[in-house]
């Protein structure tokens, strides 16, 4: 089986790039400069007409969309208990990872980008503002979840991938996270897995060659 990751330093693309490593799966990376709009041009678009990252490509296929991808990883490589087994926990399992999709990874993109909420003239503190709010706010349910617990569930899965994602992300953007006992403690945990490791030295080397090529 031939593997190759679209992948962007810092992006959400890294939650494959962990998970797939976790697996033991053999794969490349396609690296993306979304800071430069690679994404948007017609050689990626070709391969993803939505100008995302990630997206995977399995044989020549493509597959996209973020829990799309971390469901195929976790059933095609079933060795790695990438997903809890028992179904209840499952599905919440799943839960979780469409709540880092659709609640959290939004508020995200809020401050990142913010002319795509709003672009009228000086709105661009007060969306960050407010994205900033509902993050935290998400985050402070993240914190209640892991009360007590290493993990969202018995062991590692996807979803502490995904968190794993959100709250780092969102920590970049000079908010005080301090409060989060629970949520730094997992992240202090993820970043001591061999998968985070071998991912952090691939961004760096990325980000390197970006800023050479630059």
């Amino acid at each position: 089986m031939q593997l190759t990751l679209a992948y962007c330093p810092v992006a959400c693309s890294l939650v494959p790039y962990i998970l797939l490593t976790e697996a033991g799966a053999a794969f490349d990376t396609l690296d993306v400069n979304l800071g430069k709009d690679e994404n948007l041009g017609p050689a990626y678009l070709k391969i993803n007409p939505k100008g995302k990252v990630p997206a995977l490509i399995i044989d020549g296929e493509v597959l996209t969309e973020n829990l799309a991808i971390q469901s195929w990883i976790a059933s095609q490589f079933p060795q790695a208990k990438l997903m809890p087994t028992e179904p209840l926990a499952y599905a919440r399992a799943l839960s979780v990872m469409a709540w880092c999709a659709a609640g959290i990874h939004p508020k995200l993109t809020q401050q990142a980008r913010p002319a795509r909420y709003c672009d009228l003239p000086d709105s661009a503190d007060n969306v960050r503002a407010h994205g900033s709010h509902s993050m935290l706010e998400l985050f402070a349910i993240a914190e209640e979840m892991l009360q007590g617990r290493e993990w969202f569930f018995e062991h590692f899965t996807c979803a502490d991938a995904y968190f794993y994602w959100c709250f780092r992300r969102g920590s970049m953007f000079k908010v005080d996270v301090s409060g989060f006992k629970n949520c730094l403690a997992h992240l202090q945990r993820m970043e001591q897995r061999a998968s985070v490791q071998a991912l952090l030295a691939h961004e760096k080397r990325v980000t390197e060659a970006f800023a050479k090529a630059a």
